[in-house]
């Protein structure tokens, strides 16, 4: 048998028989320190050619990228960030002023975060590979987990969807984006290239629960929104309706490509690193409200099933899939 044989998820579930239980399985683990405090930790790892590539990536945006996919991880674990350490494997003909670039995009996003480089680790490789390891804290009735969500919650989306996609979609093909403005070009551009993690909804979500914690299941999207949903309600035992029509696209996406195909990149196209939350009914409009243009409530859990429905009644329901996003060893 071969990785490519089990594919990414089932390799995953093989690896966690060798870690706690009660530690994996979410976007970050959480390990307990001090009364009233936990560090939370999470590990991500960009490879060129796979990640990344001097076609559609700079050094300082490939840094850029690194580094919010990390901190993404720990805003969807409810986790202020304290400190990152990179771990680098690099080609011999590596230019130095690469690798320099490649840490000034690494600086560039953390600064707006209050959050420093703390260490690392550096090694010759075949292949350009950065590693990260992002170091959080949080309250620990305040730790946001995937198997959380109860029946009937409100699915809130904090942003749009599809944007990376067709970010990737005008530095591969530019002639794609022959409808849009140059600055609605730049825009899906900058989503892919400089995605920001949304660290920012977090004192938002707690201003919801002033006088107790409301429980609050939740994942980032950097896998697709459908992943993102799927693996919630995986890990709660529950299902989900979705509606097309709620799902938030950006305005520039209609002009390049068709309905449907701007749905599926929303759905599975990945990279957007909003935060997917599933909140009790009575407060998922509020936070919404507060969060602005791109929140979105765009589903409810359910007791089975994972299902996109189409409220104008034009596309049947269709069952959400981890098949359809980009999965490693699939190929």
């Amino acid at each position: 048998m071969k990785i490519r044989d089990i594919g990414e998820q089932g390799l995953l579930q093989r690896l966690q028989r060798f870690c706690p239980a009660e530690v994996v399985g979410d976007d970050a683990a959480v390990m307990k320190t001090q009364p009233g405090k936990e560090l939370v930790v999470t590990t991500d790892m960009l490879v060129d050619g796979t990640h990344f590539s001097d076609r559609t990536t700079s050094p300082e945006d490939a840094g850029w990228r690194a580094a919010a996919a990390n901190l993404s991880d720990l805003a969807a674990m409810g986790a202020s960030p304290l400190g990152i350490t990179v771990g680098l494997s690099l080609t011999s003909d590596t230019l130095v002023t690469w690798v320099e670039r490649l840490y000034q995009g690494i600086t560039e996003c953390l600064q707006h975060y209050n959050t420093f480089i703390v260490g690392g680790d550096i090694c010759r490789s075949p292949v350009n590979t950065i590693a990260i390891t992002a170091f959080g804290e949080a309250s620990p009735n305040r730790i946001i987990r995937r198997s959380s969500a109860q029946v009937g919650d409100a699915i809130v989306v904090t942003g749009v969807h599809g944007a990376s996609r067709a970010g990737l979609e005008l530095l591969l093909n530019p002639e794609s984006g022959q409808n849009l403005t140059e600055a609605e070009k730049l825009s899906l551009i900058q989503a892919h290239q400089r995605p920001k993690p949304r660290l920012d909804v977090l004192p938002f979500l707690w201003d919801l629960d002033s006088q107790s914690p409301i429980p609050v299941a939740g994942m980032d999207s950097s896998d697709g929104l459908a992943d993102a949903i799927v693996q919630i309600c995986r890990c709660s035992g529950v299902g989900a309706k979705c509606d097309r029509a709620s799902i938030s696209i950006p305005a520039a996406l209609s002009q390049m490509v068709s309905n449907e195909q701007a749905v599926d990149w929303a759905l599975y196209g990945g990279e957007d690193f909003e935060l997917v939350l599933c909140v009790p009914s009575e407060k998922a409009q509020i936070l919404v409200e507060r969060l602005g243009e791109g929140a979105a409530v765009i589903g409810i859990t359910t007791e089975a099933n994972v299902l996109l429905v189409d409220s104008s009644g034009v596309y049947p329901d269709k069952h959400l899939t981890l098949n359809q996003g980009f999965q490693h060893f699939s190929y």
